[in-house]
């Protein structure tokens, strides 16, 4: 198995760094420091080295320091699944004539997106916004478990991506009073193909995590949970070959013009699937459970997935936790960081209590963090 790792981070006019850069040795990486220090803006940073917007999902001319000229910049020298490379990401500084775009290089080359970092790393992450997922809409939960396919299936962005711009076409289409009916069968033949594809990684990543989950039952110190995906296509891909699947779905596109010509939008797909998951112990929606016990399915289901994802790709995630010791009692904090330690993966955390990593252990590795300087390693 690869562990994804960073051995050194730079970063330039990035949120309220205007320069620093960390030396990494350590598997368990901790930064600490005071609120607003801009602990979670170091951790968004390495978030850049995936596809998509980062974990805050920030447009990118928020991300730069109001001290620049409008550009930031990322880059890290990574060791992952093919071997050492050094990976860099940012923004120009704007020339008035449209919004910015993203830049992204290998080693210092071009590359077209970055989907292209998920050749060298895998990441995850959870952070003190998830805390309500299970309260939440359902599209909030649908983004949590395609960034866990993402981790899984580099490209499976890219393809959600193409299905949104596919279906708002179809919306745009349908408002048209006399639409052509030729072009809505161009358009939905595209939606059902990338429905389908993006729907496929969904289900068999569901499945896989779920077997998981059953795997860990009682041998880890935070729940398990039950998981499924609550939509037909999801579900149907499972059983069914993916070419009757894409026949059915633009068979109920085509059905439904009128009714979605009516509601502006399309009212069946996998654009509107949901997370189903069930606190395993008490066989209650995880909804239903306690604050405490949502925070730590979460941290369960988080661990459960990264050891899924480093048996199937044989790589093992970066993982990124965003203040996830804070509420934690010392009983489970050790759990954490013994399972983290298991997993053999790099992993960024943060705190403002130094004290609550005591029990990190020997690979640990302390930074202060103050006023967007990194002051040095306890």
């Amino acid at each position: 198995m690869t562990p994804s790792r960073i051995h050194r981070l730079s970063l330039t006019h990035f949120r309220n760094y205007r320069a620093a850069t960390l030396q990494v040795a350590g598997d368990m990486v901790v930064l600490v420091g005071p609120n607003g220090a801009g602990k979670t803006n170091c951790l968004e940073a390495i978030s850049f080295l995936s596809p998509g917007r980062g974990l805050r999902r920030a447009t990118l001319e928020d991300i730069a320091d109001n001290q620049g000229d409008g550009s930031w910049a990322v880059s890290a020298e990574v060791e992952g699944a093919l071997g050492l490379a050094t990976l860099g990401t940012g923004i120009d500084a704007p020339t008035g004539d449209g919004g910015s775009t993203r830049r992204c290089r290998i080693d210092r080359e071009p590359v077209g997106s970055a989907t292209a970092f998920g050749d060298h790393l895998r990441i995850v992450w959870l952070t003190p916004a998830m805390d309500g997922l299970f309260m939440g809409a359902a599209s909030e939960r649908r983004r949590f478990f395609d960034r866990l396919v993402l981790a899984i299936d580099s490209e499976h962005s890219s393809r959600v991506s193409a299905l949104e711009r596919s279906l708002r076409s179809r919306n745009r289409l349908l408002e048209v009073r006399n639409y052509d009916d030729h072009w809505c069968d161009a358009i939905e033949r595209e939606t059902a193909e990338l429905a389908v594809a993006v729907a496929a990684s969904r289900g068999q990543t569901a499945a896989k995590l779920a077997a998981m989950l059953r795997a860990r039952g009682a041998a880890s110190a935070f729940p398990s949970a039950e998981i499924a995906l609550d939509g037909w296509m999801e579900n149907a891909l499972l059983q069914e070959p993916a070419t009757a699947v894409e026949d059915r779905y633009r068979e109920i596109l085509r059905a439904s013009r009128p009714r979605d010509a009516a509601a502006g939008r399309t009212l069946d797909g996998p654009h509107l699937t949901d997370l189903q998951v069930v606190y395993a112990p008490k066989n209650m929606p995880a909804r239903d459970a306690s604050t405490g016990e949502q925070k730590a399915l979460l941290i369960g289901l988080v661990l459960a997935h990264a050891t899924m994802v480093a048996e199937m790709t044989g790589i093992a995630p970066l993982l990124l936790l965003d203040e996830v010791v804070a509420h934690l009692d010392p009983s489970r904090r050790k759990a954490l960081f013994d399972e983290l330690a298991k997993l053999g993966a790099q992993v960024w955390m943060t705190g403002a209590d130094p004290l609550a990593f005591v029990d990190i252990g020997p690979s640990g590795e302390l930074f202060n963090v103050e006023s967007g300087r990194v002051t040095g390693r306890r």
